[in-house]
Order: C-alpha cells, then structure tokens, then sequence
C-alpha cells in the first residue's frame, strides 16, 4: 500500500493539480489586490466617492453602553462586499480564461509545426534501389 501511495503522489498528475492550485491561489490574490486597489477606486471615483464594501442594509443597530463599549456588535446585509466578491470573481474568471487561451494558442503551434517525414525503412531502400537498377 505504502509503494502504491508513492506511485500516485509521484505521479504526474498529482504534481500538476498542487502546481495548478498554488498557481491558482497566487494568481487569486494578485487579481484580488488588482481589484481592490486599482479597479474599485475607478468605481468609488465614478460612483460619487462611494465604496461598495460600505454598502450595507442595517438590520439591528449596534447596542453601546455608558462608556462606549459597543456591547452588541450592528447586525447588517453587507451587500457591498457581495458586489465586490462578485466583481473579483468576474476578473478572475477574464484572466484565467486569458490564461487557457493564450496556452492553448502556445500548445497549437507546437502541434502545427511540421514533423519530418519518416525515413524509410531499410527495406524500402533496398527495394528502391533494386527497383532503379530493373530500370536501367
């Protein structure tokens, strides 16, 4: 069982999706910072200075005491930050297509390339060759 485990961890396969789900988690919060910090301001800029994580709807306002403690925290639908998420997710999904596009345009021109043709076997030399001598 233990040279089983082995042979499927090394396997490629298995290699390939830990790389894949890395890449994927790296590439994740590079479009996430992307999206907070570079495309949400154009947003906020064109909506009036208005950030969407902001955008919520109170159920319950939070309960504060004498000396300012806030006792129970405000209960609210923070449909801002969805918009966000699914913004983020939008952009995720444009550069991951853009990703497998752009590999599937590198893998095709490797395949387009024109293979050599096989060489002949050392049969059909000689039979080439005796068929060039019956002609002469």
């Amino acid at each position: 069982m233990l040279k089983e485990f082995k042979k499927f961890i090394m396997g490629g396969n298995v290699i390939e999706f830990a790389v894949a789900v890395i890449m994927a988690g790296a590439i994740g919060m590079v479009v996430k910072g992307f999206v907070s910090m570079i495309v949400m301001p154009f947003v906020s800029h064109f909506t009036g200075g208005v950030s969407f994580k902001e955008w919520k709807i109170v159920l319950d306002d939070a309960i504060v005491d004498a000396a300012g403690k806030v006792t129970r925290p405000e209960n609210a639908i923070m449909y801002g930050q969805w918009i966000d998420t699914i913004i983020n997710l939008l952009i995720v999904g444009l550069v991951m297509f853009l990703i497998v596009k752009i590999y599937n345009n590198m893998k095709k021109k490797e395949e387009e390339a024109p293979a050599e043709p096989p060489k002949p076997s050392n049969e059909e030399v000689l039979l080439t060759e005796i068929r060039d001598l019956l002609k002469k």
